[in-house]
């Protein structure tokens, strides 16, 4: 784990109260703040995140006017790691946000199979979380760091671990076993399912963007550098791509996705990789990347003439329209597609080949709608309609943390 450094504290006794919101990645640190008073209203006072951390660091931070705060950028002697990273931004917020801080939620990825729902952190909670380490190892160990600096640091703040699995939780057995001895599945070799957080939020926002398949069988695309898909049934979700760690389903910008078992034993039996080789390889050199030969990005890809870039780009379509099926399957038909994330959110060109794909599944796309960026992006006679929502993990935090630690959270699991 990275040494220890100072936390993200803001100064106490100060006049807005403020919960501050923590997504501690691998090579980034996003943070919110949000105010909040004694009606559970969120207001967000402070969006931003630290990038580019150990090659070129830059924090960037706005407020409620979406108006600059900070555009700086650093050396990477001075920002070379998370816990740097950390005591940049933490430095910056102490100094320039009046804010009361009454508590921290943290993105964790795996819960595993003890945490289904949102739960206030302590030492013990902090060393049941590192046995999934192996599970997760881009984001696990990270999301962790700043949650031991707290507990170490500012023992009496309160902090909440809202998990990326926990969405997934309520899958029927059928969906969540694989096809191993029952031991395993006690152990906890299952599949989780990630992206819980954005596909929650996306759920609760569905009654008030998109009434009429609210209630229905929706398919999420959470496509970004991670991607992932999901099924709703009635805003729950019943199936997802993603199984017992993040290299399932969908190729994402540096993992394989969906791959044969048999792969893993060639290259250890075979080639004569370790472990820890295998999972670099994994992990860090596959997906688009690992296709292309050239960046794990979508719009570099789509900025070169290399055709081993353009075929990295088919690979994505084609993957996203085959788990499409699959999960129209579990649903059982279609009513709705939505996009999300990054590439979801803002590439209009990948969007429109996704849903050239789905036409059999009776998606009709309206081209100057999907160009304009429009929530609803399928033509008025598409039988799935299909819509752009961005997700906002960061808000679905804050509001788990605010019904933890006011109690809410307790009286509604009664």
């Amino acid at each position: 784990a990275p040494p220890e450094t100072s936390p993200p504290s803001l100064p106490d006794a100060l006049p807005i109260n403020a919960i501050l919101v923590v997504n501690a990645g691998s090579s980034s640190l996003k943070f919110q703040v949000f105010a909040t008073d004694a009606s559970g209203q969120l207001d967000c006072l402070v969006k931003g995140q630290m990038d580019g951390i150990g090659t070129r660091p830059r924090l960037r931070a706005t407020g409620p006017d979406k108006k600059p705060l900070i555009d700086q950028s650093y050396s990477v002697e001075k920002v070379p790691d998370l816990p740097a990273a950390t005591q940049e931004t933490g430095d910056w917020l102490r100094q320039t946000q009046k804010v009361n801080l009454v508590a921290v939620g943290h993105r964790v990825v795996h819960g595993g199979p003890e945490y289904s729902r949102p739960v206030r952190l302590t030492a013990d909670v902090v060393a049941q979380l590192e046995r999934y380490v192996s599970l997760a190892p881009l984001h696990q160990p990270n999301n962790l760091a700043p949650i031991r600096t707290l507990l170490s640091r500012r023992p009496e703040l309160p902090q909440v671990a809202c998990f990326d699995t926990a969405f997934h939780r309520d899958h029927p057995k059928v969906a969540d076993y694989y096809a191993l001895p029952e031991r395993f599945y006690k152990e906890g070799v299952r599949r989780y399912g990630f992206h819980g957080l954005s596909y929650e939020y996306i759920a609760q926002r569905l009654p008030d963007v998109a009434p009429n398949i609210s209630k229905g069988r929706v398919i999420v695309a959470h496509l970004g550098s991670g991607a992932s898909m999901c099924a709703l049934a009635n805003g729950r979700s019943i199936e997802s791509t993603l199984g017992f760690t993040a290299l399932d389903g969908l190729a994402m910008g540096t993992r394989p996705g969906q791959l044969d078992p048999g792969v893993v034993l060639y290259l250890i039996a075979e080639k004569g990789m370790t472990p820890a080789a295998v999972q670099d390889l994994f992990y860090k050199e596959s997906g688009l990347k690992g296709l292309s030969g050239i960046s794990n990005d979508v719009r570099e890809l789509q900025e070169s003439a290399d055709p081993k870039a353009a075929f990295a780009l088919d690979y994505f379509v084609y993957r996203v329209s085959l788990f499409a099926g699959m999960l129209a399957a579990a649903l059982g038909g279609l009513d709705g597609f939505v996009f999300t994330a990054g590439i979801g959110e803002n590439s209009a060109t990948m969007r429109a080949r996704i849903a050239e794909k789905l036409g059999w599944l009776g998606v009709t796309l309206d081209v100057d709608a999907n160009t304009a960026r429009k929530p609803l992006i399928s033509r008025n006679d598409s039988r799935v309609a299909v819509y752009v929502i961005p997700t906002n993990e960061e808000l679905m935090i804050a509001q788990h943390t605010l019904a933890l630690i006011s109690g809410r959270a307790e009286r509604a699991a009664e």
